[in-house]
């Protein structure tokens, strides 16, 4: 049996087609690519705008920037997730709080949030920042609902859920980064993602205004069409109100503090191209998922699993059991690379220093103590994931 990671990218022979057909053409970057996967993007997840960029954690910070997030401002966000998600909140200077997450669903506790809120001065929080953990979306219509409530922004982190989506109260499916209630939302195409481009990121919103600043800030913050470019245009150049729509194409202006966070062509038609597959991959995670849930459902060394969920994109597939770190190093033995999802980042020594520790979020260090991710991707075989299975009951029956 070869080894067996947690996660792994498929390229097709059609991924390798488009890339070499974008190297033979005249643009790598900057070029048609970019807005062709935009567009594709934004209609698959359901949202007017969509905006690439150079990978999820340059998502996370330009989405922080466009909601003027400010030194000093507070932020909540989940222990449970990558450190970027936390991290886009501090490159601004503003100040990471965590709530815990949800035993049930290793979602954000909206409950926990509230409690922060309702014992906080009025305008103590900016704003909310959601995580779609492993594939499952949370309950964004509550969060907006929250949110609305305490003048909060709200940023979904749904890379870990392309493709996924929940059940409103009114029993419509809305999908993760859809921009119905959230004011940004954010995506990742890292190899072992749902879409892999090598690297890149996607933010999805409604707001045309957020859309059109978070285009210029991809961009060093320049642009050539904005209605303030009339007096400088007019001085460097020399044009008249009359003529100013006939200014230079040399001409730009840098409008904004800006940063270079732009995808590559080639990355986006690759994106585009594994696009196409993203609902055959989702359902074979789903298959996936559904034998490991079938399988670990009554064992006994099981103290808890992802389970199958409606909706549920399964970007990870989740067990918690004793003795992880014996069972993770059996895994290992017999080549199969099962991975952690999360250590919490309050207990990363980063945030340590602002005062976290543990005790703070029990729920969230709870699940840490146990959580294993499992193999999970679409070329996954049947016989390999039967030898996952296998392995770990012989761990726990010998």
């Amino acid at each position: 049996m070869n080894p067996i990671p947690y996660g792994r990218q498929s390229i097709s022979d059609h991924d390798i087609e488009v890339v070499t057909e974008v190297l033979k053409a005249d643009y790598l970057t900057q070029g048609p690519r970019i807005k062709s996967f935009e567009d594709a993007f934004a209609q698959y997840v359901g949202s007017k705008f969509a905006v690439a960029v150079a990978n999820g954690t340059a998502a996370l910070h330009l989405s922080c920037l466009s909601l003027k997030v400010a030194p000093g401002q507070k932020v909540i966000t989940s222990p449970i997730t990558f450190a970027a998600s936390a991290n886009c909140v501090r490159y601004c200077g503003g100040e990471v709080v965590f709530a815990d997450i949800e035993a049930d669903t290793y979602l954000l506790s909206i409950e926990s949030v509230r409690s922060l809120l309702e014992n906080a001065p009025p305008k103590t929080y900016a704003g909310i920042i959601p995580v779609d953990f492993a594939g499952r979306c949370c309950n964004m219509e509550a969060w907006r609902q929250l949110a609305k409530e305490y003048d909060l922004w709200l940023l979904e982190d749904a890379c870990h859920a392309p493709g996924g989506w929940f059940y409103t109260n009114d029993r419509h499916k809305s999908r993760a980064g859809s921009g119905e209630y959230a004011d940004l939302a954010i995506f990742s195409f890292h190899p072992v993602k749902h879409i892999a481009a090598g690297e890149g990121g996607m933010i999805t919103t409604n707001d045309e205004k957020l859309y059109n600043e978070l285009l210029q800030l991809r961009t060093h913050g320049i642009s050539r069409n904005q209605s303030g470019f009339a007096n400088s245009v007019q001085f460097a150049a020399g044009i008249d109100d009359q003529n100013l729509a006939e200014y230079p194409a040399w001409y730009m202006e840098m409008q904004d503090l800006g940063y270079n966070y732009r995808l590559t062509d080639f990355q986006a038609a690759l994106g585009e191209s594994q696009l196409k597959r993203a609902e055959e991959g989702i359902e074979r995670r789903r298959a996936i998922a559904k034998r490991y849930d079938q399988e670990f459902r009554e064992e006994e060394f099981i103290l808890g699993q992802s389970r199958l969920i409606e909706g549920h994109a399964y970007h990870l597939y989740v067990i918690e059991v004793e003795d992880r770190l014996g069972l993770y190093n059996h895994l290992r033995a017999n080549s199969i690379y099962a991975q952690i999802h999360y250590i919490p980042c309050h207990l990363m020594p980063y945030y340590r220093q602002f005062g976290w520790k543990e005790g703070d979020l029990p729920v969230a260090e709870k699940y840490y103590q146990h959580c294993l991710s499992l193999p999970m991707y679409p070329t996954l075989t049947d016989d390999e994931q039967a030898f996952v299975i296998d392995t770990i009951k012989g761990f726990y029956n010998q």
